[in-house]
C-alpha cells in the first residue's frame, strides 16, 4: 500500500493522466445527468431505470448512451445495459465533485441544502474543471458538502506537480 500522502498524490496524478485532459465542459447538461447518475448507481443499469428515473423516452435514451459509448464513457452490456469505462467513472467522479462543490459555496451564500443542489443543477455543466479546482482550493479543499463527501484526487495533484 502507498505509504505517504505525497506518493499518494503522485500515484493519482500519474494515474490521471492516462486519460485525456479534460476541461469539465465536454458534455452537455442531459449527459452530465445520465452520467451521474450511472455513476450513483454503481454498476450495471438497465436502459430502461434510466428512462424512467430520468423521465426520458426510451429511443432518446438508447440515442443518448450510445454516443456516450462511442465518446468513451460507457461500455454496453449486451442484455444488460451499460455501466462506466474507466474514463467514464474519472469523468463522473469529477461531475459528482464539482456538483458538490459549487453546492457547498452557494449554502455560504445564504440558500439551503435543497436550494443550493436545485440551483447549481441547473447550470453546472457550464463550469470549467479549472474553475472548480480553484473554487476548491479558495474553500481550503472542503472534504464534506451539503450532499456529501467531496474527493479531492483530480484537484490536489494539478496542485503538486511542479
Amino acid at each position: 500500500m502507498i505509504n505517504n500522502k505525497y506518493q499518494f498524490f503522485i500515484f493519482l496524478y500519474m494515474n490521471e493522466q492516462n486519460y485525456p485532459e479534460f476541461t469539465g465542459l465536454e458534455l452537455s447538461p442531459r449527459k452530465v445527468d445520465y452520467l451521474k447518475f450511472i455513476f450513483e448507481k454503481r454498476g450495471t443499469v438497465k436502459t430502461t431505470e434510466i428512462s424512467s428515473c430520468l423521465q426520458v423516452d426510451p429511443s432518446t435514451t438508447s440515442k443518448t448512451l450510445n454516443e456516450l459509448a462511442t465518446a468513451g464513457y460507457l461500455n454496453h452490456v449486451p442484455y444488460r445495459g451499460v455501466d462506466l469505462t474507466d474514463m467514464g467513472k474519472a469523468y463522473a467522479e469529477f461531475l459528482v465533485r464539482r456538483h458538490r462543490i459549487l453546492s457547498l459555496l452557494f449554502t455560504h451564500y445564504g440558500l439551503s441544502t435543497e436550494e443550493a443542489c436545485a440551483e447549481v443543477s441547473r447550470f453546472e455543466a457550464f463550469v470549467s474543471r479549472n474553475s472548480v479546482n480553484k473554487i476548491c482550493s479558495s474553500m481550503g479543499h472542503p472534504m464534506v458538502g451539503v450532499c456529501g463527501e467531496i474527493s479531492h484526487e483530480k484537484c490536489f495533484p494539478e496542485e503538486h506537480h511542479h
